[in-house]
This record gives C-alpha cells, structure tokens and sequence, in this order.
C-alpha cells in the first residue's frame, strides 16, 4: 500500500460553509500515538472499540499497520492540526475477506474524527463533511480506488449519513468481529455525489434486466420441462420459443436426461420475428400471452403475475445488494463464528425451489416488509408475544422435557420476568395465561386487527417484544436466534401468499407436533446404520396454538383459524463435531454474481475428484431417505431447503432434516401411538418409488447436475452412474426392508410441479390429499434404469 501520500487539499464548502485546508500524511507512532489515544478513549468514538487503549497500546496497533503491505493509516490535519484519522487496507486480505466479493481495485477505509472541543461553537461547521470528501480523494485520485468499501457499525446512523453525502450506497448487513456492519460502496465514477434518497434503490433498469432475464429463462427452461411449451431447434445447440405476438426467444442450450433444459442465459435474446429486432425481455409479459396455454385460469391470471413481480423485485434486490463470492460460501467464514457462517450462507441465496417459477411471491409484504423480514435482506427482528387463556391454548412440549425448561430454555429470567409482571399490573393470574410468539407482521396485519375481540377481552394479551433477534430464513415463516444461536428456531404464521399457499400454521397440527417429531427422532437416531450415515432430524420439540377466536367456533375451515400458532425447533449448532459447519442443501444449486457455483467451489475446496464428492453427497442425503422408506415406511420432504449439510473442508460429512411435524408421513401400515396417528398416509410401492423419483431426482438432482455437466465438473452420464452405484452398494448391506421399492423401472410418471401452481395460486395442493391433487403428464425416462 502506499504510503507516501503528503498532499495538501482546500476542501469545496456548500453556500454558509467554511473551506478548510486539509492536508493528509501517513502516520507516525512516534509522534501521532498520543493524541489519537486521547480520540480513542472519548466516549465519542466508541464504535472504534478501543476506550481502554493506552499511548504505548496505540502506538503498537499503528506500528502494526504501518508494516502491513495489505494497510495503511493516515492523519489528517488543517493548517497544521491533527483532526482525523484514516486507515485504508485491501478488502480482499483484511476484514471483509469472508463477507465481501472484493474486485481488484477495491480499498476498504476506516474514518475517525477528532472529538469535538469542549467550547460550544469551537467545531467549524461542515468540517466533518468535508474530512469526509478529502479522504474519498485520498482514496480514489491518491491511491486509485476503483471502488471505496467502508462497513460502519449499523447503530452508527450518523456515520451513514456522511457516507451517503459523499456517494457511499448501502449494500446489506454483515457479521464483522465485535459488531453488525453496514456494508456501502462507493464508486470513483460517483465520488463526492451524494447518494439520493431512494427507498427502492434495487427496481432500476441495472438490476432488473438481469433479474427478467434469469426469470424469463427460467420459465423457458420449466415450462420446457413439463411440456407446456414446445420450442424448436434452430440449429445445433440454439433453440427458440414463439411466442403470440410475432416476437421469439432465442437461446442456446443443452436438454439432458429427464427433459432438463440447461439454458445459457447470457445467450437469451427476444426478437421481432419479421425484423430481428431486439425486443425486451419480461417475464410477465411471456406469461399473460401464453397464459391460456400454461393453464393458468383467468380469474387467477392478476395473483399469478403478482407473485412473479414480487419474484422479479427479490431478483432485483439481489442483485443489488451483490453477496459474497461462491468461494466463500464454500470456504466458510475462517473467524470460527459457525452461526454467522451458517446465515450468512441462508441469505445469500439467489433461487429457492429451483422447479418453480415464481418462488418469491410474498403477497401482502410492503417494501419496509421486505427490508425487515425478507431472508435476502438479513436483517434482524424481535418477535412480539401475546399471553392466551390455557383454556384456548395449549403448549405442548417433548416428552424430554417439561413448560418450566422450556422456558428457561427459550427465554432470560428478565423477560420471563417481565411478561409476569404485565399480567399482573392488569390483575390478571400469569398461572391462566400461556405465551404465544408472534411475527411482527403478523401482529401488525393480523392478530392486532382480527384478533381485536380476543385482546379486549383478555383472552389474548399483548406482552411486547422479547429481547432476542431473530433472522429469516429461507423458510421464511421461520427465524434464527442470532442472539443465543443455541436456543431454538421459531416458526410462526405468516399470513402471506406465498408459492400457491396462505402461510399459516394450523393450531390443530401444532397440538400433535412434538409428539410426531419425538417418535421420528427416536426412530432416526435409534437406527445405526442412519447414525452411520450422520443423518439426524430437528425436532420441534414445543408447540402452541390459540383457539379461543370467533373462527373457531365455526366449523368451516377457513384461514382466519391458522393466523396464530408457533413451534420451537432444535439448533443444530450443539451437534456438530469438531471442524464441522453446515450449510443448507439449496445452496448446492447456487451461484453468485459472476455465475459461479458454489457446488464447484466446494469440490475444488475438498480436494476430491467430483464423481468422489458426488458419491459421499449422495451417501449422506439421498441413502437415508431410501433407508427411511424402505426401513421404516417413514416419508420426509427432501427438497434443498429441507436438508442442512453438514460439512468439513469441503466434503458433505452428514445431514439434518427439519420441517417433520407438518410434512413428514409414514406411508405404511405400521402401528402408531394414537396421538401421531395422522402422519399416516398409506400408498403403494409405486407411488413411495415416485417420492424418490420426483422429489430426489427431479427436485434436486437434476439441477444438480444440470451445473455439474454444464460447467464440465462431471458429465451426466458419470453423474448417474454413480446414483446407480450408491443405491447399488446401499442395496448390497442387506439391510431389512418393510418395502422394496423399484428403482430399476425404466420410466415413471412425470410429476409437474409448475402446473399445481397455474393451476390454483392460491392453493395449489389440497393438503388434506396432496397424492390425489398431483399432476403428471407423460413419462420420464429412468437415468440410473440398467440397460
């Protein structure tokens, strides 16, 4: 870094505002270590985290940097002066080298301002403004930053706005030692212009187009999949769909095994068909002109394209807020903090369920919503808890367990505290009351409005906030405890439309929901050869449900009765060994924003051939999930989101599975406890091959290798063959079996998941027969079937 900068800078001033000649200098320990001490221990500067430093302390930490080729630190003074500090260091090798996708030409930089002198009016007016634009010069014409990165911590509202002046824009929230930064850039081009008030900096023309064109390709490439568009080839490698209005798709892609479209997106252009004139990609354009054609009913057209711009508009933002790099994803973060490493893998991710078109619907979200709540944003929030009559509610816990521990577990004596008191300041018995969490958007749109009768009665009482913050997950009706990552994730109702359902959560399910998840934990970690495998499960070990409400004493069902309910769910973090981190599946199938994926980065960071890593992946998801319908005639959801991998130095090392009260099932006639019975739903051995077929195959392999074979990491052919060998090998245990299920069949009905969704938007399984609400059309040729 250089160092030798000595350059002298009357700053501009605004109409009113003093100049002030600035002039900067690198540091010196010798001379500067005294008076930056006294800046550092003002209370002022406590961000700088340095409030005991001593003279001799200072003086070694600018020693420090001054040898640091990767950092340099500055004094800036007027007319002699001392009245800032700067340091500057390459973001790729310091701080943010696990958190921010550093360019060449990147420089970090830390500012801080001398404290203000005790005579009132001593501080000349604008002097903290314009150090601010003499040290963006520093940056950008001294030492030739192509983009300026500073991370100030996020409390620090004062320190954004000076960095707004002077052109930096927010990109998101990240873990830093010590603190939760806001992440800005500033780009040269942009230097000294501030940054406008924008409060949807992301829906511009530089962050939607890709989003219309990731959006649009995706459609092609699904609708493709399930036969609800035909496109042509054009020549070898480039196809083109037509569409009403005259124009066409144009792109280049591969079809692989299983009808999967692999489409190069860079290569997708809309064209006039009579002229080649380009034309604009949007997506919901393409789909309201075939909508007929997709099946998408009239009446159901406006929800449908609603959720695709609420897709659009998260692909956008995305985009904007830019993310770490796929290698870093891979790597993990190198500062031990697992649960940063964990969310911030849960936050970057770009797709979700990667067979669905519109996968972001959120309808019912505003823009502050989404800010707050969005798991892209990664933002943090406190959950609101009402107090409900035991009489409407009940809080059901693992048999491990009893409602003391669990609240001790789950919440400090101070707010347990404190929620006993707010009853009891009303002169109502805590002894009657349980409480309930819920989701500030929740509160605010739903229990505060539709619940208003049960609060004026005291039915339901409004307890406030609780301490700890919470991020979203992928999952969105389900939050982290980023406070205490040990305690356990909370999922509550989440009144929005999102992907075909009203999220709710049903008080009725809640009841049984740590009775089921108890007998599949002991079942799963019961068994040795899933234990062999590092396969385990994530209870939600406590539930509660309020069914005190006028909806409820109805007997029509309606959604009103799934608007407030809450289950726990176990942290993984207290079950991983030594140098394990986890990872969620989904993130297999991402790739940042250069396109690389992080699947490739984590095989390279393995040392591993790819055909190897596939087959110790494999070992550790799809195996236990042919061994639980096989064994044990037990049925999960196994699609990315569902799964948390485990994983040591690249290499898949085992797995959880979570989400099991709602969607697990036992498809046999097995005996079970009374209580759990409603898991069971009995279906042949076809149909349980069909679990492994669409949701292993076409829900996450075939993605899966749709990168592997299109980045030339591992061909199809390889790639199937080694699902062969690993059911194979599986098969050769001898393990005992309840069922034997025909994976050898040479085809098997093709589930379309897309066309559940035009179908009905709004619900689009009937959840109470989610067999007999499946679509299919046509067969798919079996890709591990011999001969």
């Amino acid at each position: 870094m250089t160092t030798s900068i000595h350059a002298h800078r009357r700053s501009s001033a605004g109409p009113g505002q003093q100049t002030h000649d600035l002039s900067v200098r690198a540091a010196d320990p010798a001379t500067d270590a005294g008076f930056l001490t006294s800046w550092l221990t003002d209370p002022a500067s406590h961000y700088w985290e340095m409030l005991e430093t001593t003279v001799e302390k200072t003086s070694g930490y600018l020693a420090e940097i001054i040898a640091d080729d990767a950092q340099d630190a500055w004094i800036i003074s007027e007319r002699g002066e001392p009245i800032a500090y700067a340091e500057t260091y390459d973001p790729a090798r310091i701080l943010l080298t696990d958190v921010f996708d550093a360019e060449p030409g990147d420089l970090g930089m830390h500012l801080l301002i001398a404290p203000a002198p005790s005579e009132a009016g001593a501080r000349k007016s604008g002097l903290t403004s314009a150090v601010m634009r003499r040290v963006v010069d520093l940056c950008v014409d001294e030492l030739g930053a192509r983009r300026v990165v500073v991370e100030p911590d996020s409390r620090n509202e004062a320190i954004a706005r000076k960095n707004r002046e002077v052109g930096f824009r927010f990109l998101r929230e990240v873990d830093l030692p010590g603190k939760v930064a806001s992440l800005s850039i500033l780009d040269a081009d942009n230097a000294g212009r501030p940054v406008p008030a924008d409060p949807a900096p992301h829906l511009g023309p530089e962050d939607m187009e890709p989003a219309q064109r990731h959006v649009v390709a995706k459609a092609i490439q699904e609708f493709n999949h399930e036969h609800l568009i035909e496109s042509t080839r054009v020549a070898e490698g480039l196809w083109q769909t037509a569409a009403p209005d005259g124009s066409v798709y144009r792109y280049r892609a591969e079809v692989l095994r299983l009808n999967h479209w692999v489409i190069d997106e860079e290569s997708l252009v809309r064209l006039d068909a009579a002229t080649s004139t380009p034309l604009p990609l949007d997506a919901q354009e393409f789909i309201a002109q075939i909508h007929e054609q997709l099946g998408i009913p009239d009446k159901l057209l406006g929800t449908y394209l609603e959720e695709l711009a609420s897709t659009l508009a998260s692909a956008a933002f995305k985009n904007h807020r830019g993310g770490p790099s796929s290698r870093q994803l891979a790597r993990g973060r190198r500062d031990g903090d697992i649960a940063a490493d964990f969310q911030q893998v849960e936050s970057a991710m770009t797709e979700g369920h990667p067979c669905f078109v519109a996968t972001n619907g959120r309808i019912g979200f505003g823009l502050e919503d989404f800010r707050n709540y969005a798991p892209e944003a990664g933002n943090r929030f406190h959950y609101v808890w009402v107090a409900a009559l035991k009489e409407h509610a009940v809080l059901e816990v693992s048999e491990s367990s009893t409602p003391e521990e669990h609240w001790a577990d789950e919440l400090s004596e101070e707010t347990r505290d404190r929620f006993t008191e707010r009853l009891n300041a009303l002169g109502l018995n805590p002894a009657d009351y349980v409480w309930i969490p819920v989701h500030p958007w929740q509160f605010q749109h739903r229990v505060a409005i539709s619940f208003a009768p049960d609060i004026a009665a005291r039915r339901l009482v409004v307890l406030g906030e609780s301490e700890d913050r919470y991020q979203p997950q992928q999952s969105i009706r389900t939050a982290f405890n980023r406070d205490h990552p040990e305690r356990s994730y909370i999922k509550t109702a989440l009144s929005i439309q999102n992907m075909g359902f009203l999220r709710g959560l049903s008080p009725a399910y809640m009841r049984a929901t740590p009775a089921i998840n108890d007998w599949v934990a002991d079942l799963v970690r019961g068994d040795s050869r899933l234990q062999a495998a590092n396969f385990d499960v994530l209870r939600e070990h406590a539930s509660v449900g309020y069914t005190g409400d006028a909806y409820h004493h109805s007997e029509t069902k309606s959604d009103q009765q799934k608007m407030l309910a809450a289950l726990w769910r176990e942290s993984p973090l207290d079950k991983l060994a030594e140098g394990e981190r986890i990872i969620t599946m989904a993130s297999l199938l991402h790739r940042d924003p250069h396109g690389r994926p992080v699947v490739a980065e984590l095989i390279e960071a393995s040392g591993l051939d790819a055909f190897t890593w596939i087959r110790e992946y494999l070992e550790a998801y799809l195996i236990p999930v042919l061994h639980c319908l096989e064994a044990h005639d037990l049925a999960f959801m196994p699609h990315g989101e569902n799964l948390i991998l485990r994983v040591r130095e690249g290499r898949v090392t085992g797995a959880f599975m979570k989400d099991i009260g709602e969607e697990a099932a036992i498809i046999g006639d097995r005996e079970l406890p009374e209580e759990i019975s409603r898991m069971r739903h009995v279906i042949d051995d076809a149909e349980a091959a069909q679990l492994i077929f669409t949701d292993v195959f076409g829900g996450v392999l075939r993605h899966l290798v749709g990168i592997l074979h299109g980045e030339g990491i591992l061909d199809q052919d390889s790639f199937w063959r080694v699902v062969r060998e690993v059911i194979d090998a599986y098969r050769a245990e001898g393990l005992p079996r309840r069922r034997a299920l025909d994976l050898d069949v040479p085809g098997y009905p093709h589930s379309c998941l897309n066309r559940l969704q035009l179908r009905n938007t709004l619900e689009m399984v009937d959840l109470q027969d989610a067999s007999g609400s499946l679509i299919y059309t046509g067969t798919l040729q079996n890709p591990i079937a011999n001969g």
